[in-house]
């Protein structure tokens, strides 16, 4: 669902939203990957074609196509079992609005049918909060990665990392967020990223990495 905010052009927002009462939004790996699908292809003036969305999408990732102008650029993004996390920049006139309600309508339709259910899926209206600042920004892509960390322990940021090499080793096998994409410094073909419509922060997945380790330090303390 949209909201009645003024977002202003070429500037960058952290967007989240959580299923309602807290639920699991997606269930199974074909949930994430229809999702991930949806932030490619609803990210265009164009209207959603069903027919190419079956054509393209698939257990190991979906193709990339032409989707003409795009309304936003997405800059980092992680995928949890009740919610979502993007990093996004107003690329249009009410691009975010638009987007936001183009896939989070899309995807609550396809899951209703799935499941067999009726109604709203996610938590109300989406939240957002604007990067106003060099150093929030760049601290929202350790804060977007990092939190896979939570499903293999929920309370890291409270106690610390108990075994960092366990955590990244869990990061490195998760499959839905840009993590990779940023470790691995663009080797990935990720077509949902637009990473130069972004500061660019990181030379390397090296420095990326450095990045993640001082947060986690901080967050320790």
């Amino acid at each position: 669902m949209s909201r009645k905010i003024k977002f202003s052009i070429g500037e960058y927002y952290h967007i989240y939203n959580r299923g309602v009462d807290k639920r699991d939004i997606f269930m199974d790996e074909y949930d994430y990957n229809r999702f991930l699908l949806l932030l490619k292809i609803c990210n265009s003036s164009q209207p959603i074609d069903v027919r190419e969305m079956k054509k393209n999408e698939s257990s190991e990732g979906f193709a990339s196509g032409d989707r003409g102008e795009t309304m936003v650029d997405i800059g980092a993004y992680c995928l949890m079992p009740n919610h979502f996390h993007i990093l996004i920049r107003e690329k249009i006139q009410d691009g975010i609005s638009k987007f936001v309600q183009k896939f989070s309508t899309a995807y609550t339709m396809y899951f209703n049918k799935k499941y067999e259910r009726n109604g709203s899926l996610f938590q109300g209206v989406f939240q957002n909060k604007h990067a106003d600042s060099d150093e929030y920004l760049k601290y929202l892509y350790s804060y977007i990665h990092l939190n896979p960390v939570k499903l293999i322990q929920s309370d890291w940021k409270s106690r610390g990392i108990q075994d960092i090499n366990e955590a990244y080793e869990f990061l490195n096998n998760y499959k839905y967020s840009s993590y990779l994409d940023y470790l691995n410094n663009n080797i990935s073909q990720n077509t949902i990223l637009n990473k130069g419509s972004f500061p660019e922060y990181f030379e390397s997945g090296e420095d990326f990495k450095n990045n993640l380790n001082d947060w986690l330090k901080f967050e320790a303390i």
